[in-house]
């Protein structure tokens, strides 16, 4: 990889003009498996592939989610076939870092041997992330996550399998009571796109605030508002973290609290929000299972400086309901709807509505969470 084609590739990012990989009289074809170990790569006629990169061809592909790079030999793609290595091969280690140098180069944030990572969202959308050598020793990491190509309405996740038909009218009835809720679930089980589709359900009259870490939700709805976290400068200053702006938002005259993905300290915010006035709100965060949400917000909790029975008085005043979604290759469904209780000591997940392959169950706390939602719910 060339040093000059590096910072004339740096030099065009900067005047906003696609960079392309280094020029070569190689011939370029759509799809291509990249070049041999060693030799520079093709190079892409005017608009083609675009500042992705030999990556463009791939985040194009119908239902494709994820863009997984492990190194110049390893790129995977994540999407409704599941994941499938591809047949694309980088040159070497320099090709990968150099791609990965020039993304970062467009969000404004810093990629070097000091600061070797980085987690950030692309102009267009793309959610970026890279890992550089040595912490990554097989070569350069980089996965990009395509932003949500449009907002499913819940009759479209019923279409897709996510919902049935009863947990659908369960979570609208969820926004339409001001019942506060959490979605769980892994990495990739659709936790933003189905917050999106209930918060797109808000009424207009109310005002949503948004607050994340990477904007990612993206609801339908006519009264939004957006904040979004800022990371430290090179000389570690000027950052602003999603505690900062929980505590702004409270000051917003917000209808609907927001917090896209609850993991640091930040839970001790939303949980005092969510104690005081704020109904309605809602938020995600990591969790196996349904059952395991009461320990995830203790260790968030205490790692933020709350003791365990501070915690979990708050959660069960400020959260009634846990939305849990489970992904097994390419399927990703709801499969737990369970209410918050106070059980001894501490706090538990009741099961109230549970889904698989064989159809529904209702849980121990079905009456519960009927209960919540007014009675809407059959007996």
């Amino acid at each position: 990889m060339s040093v000059d084609w590096l910072l004339r590739a740096r030099e065009r990012i900067r005047r906003g003009t696609p960079p392309g990989p280094p020029a070569t009289s190689t011939p370029w074809t759509p799809g291509n498996s990249g070049t041999p170990r060693g030799e520079s790569g093709p190079s892409p006629p005017p608009g083609a592939p675009g500042p992705l990169g030999l990556l463009e061809e791939l985040l194009r592909e119908p239902g494709a989610t994820d863009v997984l790079v492990n190194g110049p030999d390893e790129v995977w793609v994540d999407g409704s076939a599941g994941l499938i290595r591809s047949a694309l091969r980088f040159a070497d280690a320099d090709a990968v870092r150099a791609l990965a140098e020039c993304l970062v180069a467009r969000t404004g944030r810093r990629l070097d041997d000091a600061h070797p990572w980085v987690d950030a969202r692309l102009p267009d959308g793309l959610r970026l992330h890279v890992v550089l050598p040595p912490l990554a020793p097989d070569g350069p990491c980089l996965c990009l996550r395509v932003a949500a190509r449009r907002v499913f309405d819940l009759d479209a996740l019923i279409a897709a399998g996510t919902l049935t038909p009863r947990l659908a009218a369960v979570c609208a009835a969820l926004v339409r009571c001001r019942v506060p809720f959490v979605v769980t679930g892994g990495t990739a089980t659709g936790k933003t796109t189905l917050l999106a589709s209930l918060l797109s359900l808000v009424p207009e009259a109310e005002r949503v605030v948004l607050v994340e870490d990477l904007g990612e939700l993206r609801p339908q709805h006519p009264h939004v508002v957006r904040l979004e976290a800022r990371p430290a400068n090179v000389e570690g200053a000027g950052g602003v973290g999603l505690g900062d702006l929980v505590r702004q938002a409270l000051r917003m005259r917000p209808d609907r609290l927001v917090v896209g993905e609850v993991r640091g300290a930040e839970v001790v915010d939303l949980l005092a929000a969510l104690n005081t006035g704020h109904a309605g709100g809602c938020s995600t965060v990591h969790a196996n299972r349904a059952a395991d949400v009461p320990a995830r917000f203790e260790a968030l909790g205490t790692a933020a400086g709350l003791s365990r029975e501070a915690v979990h008085s708050q959660l069960v005043a400020g959260l009634r309901v846990v939305v849990h979604l489970e992904r097994v290759r390419s399927r990703r469904w709801v499969s737990e709807v369970g209410v918050l209780r106070r059980s001894g000591d501490g706090v538990v997940t009741v099961p109230a509505l549970q889904a698989d392959l064989a159809g529904e169950h209702r849980g121990g706390g079905y009456a519960e969470l009927a209960a919540l939602l007014d009675g809407t719910l059959p007996p």
